[in-house]
């Protein structure tokens, strides 16, 4: 009887030839050194589930579980590294405009929202050229009134 060796050796005649075949085959790969996405070397080697450092110039990242790059991530940085730019730019001017537009539509809707009469009042003191109250100084004058009817 020959001694077993090699990462599916440990399971000696248990849980099948086949499961033991994929076993070793994922094993393996895993365990052997793959290339640095920064250096080029091989010398990246898993530190744990999904985190992968390369040994020559010590750059860590994030991969698949048994590989440093999966082919979904693969596809993904294809298509992110096309459309990326494009899409930046588009956002970034969408989102300046829609910043002072919202503001706009936010002051239009409150001086609508507001009743005539306050309107009306608002309209008297800035003629005069008087400050408009803010709600705190509404608020200590509702207060005020309060106190002396007590």
């Amino acid at each position: 009887m020959g001694s077993k060796v090699g990462p599916g050796g440990a399971f000696g005649a248990r849980y099948g030839t086949v499961a033991r075949k994929r076993y070793v085959e994922i094993v393996s790969k895993m365990r052997r050194r793959h290339e640095c996405p920064r250096c080029k070397t091989n010398s990246v080697r898993r530190l744990s589930v999904g985190v992968w450092l390369c040994r020559k110039c010590g750059y860590k990242f994030a991969g698949g579980a048994y590989s440093p790059q999966t082919k979904l991530g693969e596809t993904s940085r294809r298509f992110g590294g096309l459309v990326k730019p494009t899409m930046v730019e588009a956002e970034g001017k969408a989102e300046a405009e829609e910043k002072t537009g919202a503001k706009k539509r936010r002051r239009e809707k409150i001086k609508e929202a507001e009743k005539p009469a306050a309107r009306r009042i608002r309209k008297e003191k800035a003629q005069r050229g008087e400050k408009a109250e803010t709600k705190q100084v509404r608020k200590t004058r509702k207060g005020a009134s309060k106190e002396e009817s007590k």
